[in-house]
């Protein structure tokens, strides 16, 4: 496992049940480097969305569990927000919630001279996604999709 993987993998532990004690829903955890600095960032959620003050409540008291458990070996910049917008499904569970709503995919190589697809989500599995389009139905395998997020129409 990558010190990524197990980085992320303990923060998540150490935000699960903090998250549920504010029933929130932790819907991804990511640390990555950008620009030259690592980022530790947390996505929650709640129906209805989720507020600034929201954010700054599980910040503060994540902040301080990860001070007294000390794991991650660089500095970083911790950030709580909420996923947006746009969405991306990662987990069974946002495909799951996502069946039937308008889904956007780009794929890492084209398909038919196509990279950009967009259409509504009609099922998937571990290995499958498939999503029904203006003119069909198609299927990808998951390891070819780059992204995959909800639709937005402004």
């Amino acid at each position: 496992m990558s010190k990524k993987e197990t980085y992320e993998q303990k923060a998540e532990a150490l935000l699960t049940p903090l998250i549920e004690r504010h029933q929130f829903e932790l819907v991804d955890v990511e640390y990555v480097k950008e620009g030259g600095s690592w980022y530790l960032r947390a996505y929650i959620d709640k129906p209805g969305g989720i507020t600034i003050d929201d954010c700054e409540v599980i910040s503060r008291a994540f902040s301080d569990l990860l001070d007294e458990r000390d794991f991650i070996e660089d500095a970083y910049i911790l950030e709580v927000s909420s996923p947006g917008l746009g969405r991306p499904l990662r987990k069974e569970k946002d495909f799951e919630r996502s069946i039937g709503e308008r889904v956007e995919l780009r794929t890492f190589r084209p398909l038919n001279h196509q990279k950009e697809f967009s259409g509504i989500l009609k099922e998937f599995d571990k290995h499958t996604v498939t999503i029904e389009t203006d003119n069909e139905t198609v299927q990808f395998e998951r390891a070819d999709i780059a992204l995959i997020r909800l639709a937005f129409d402004f």
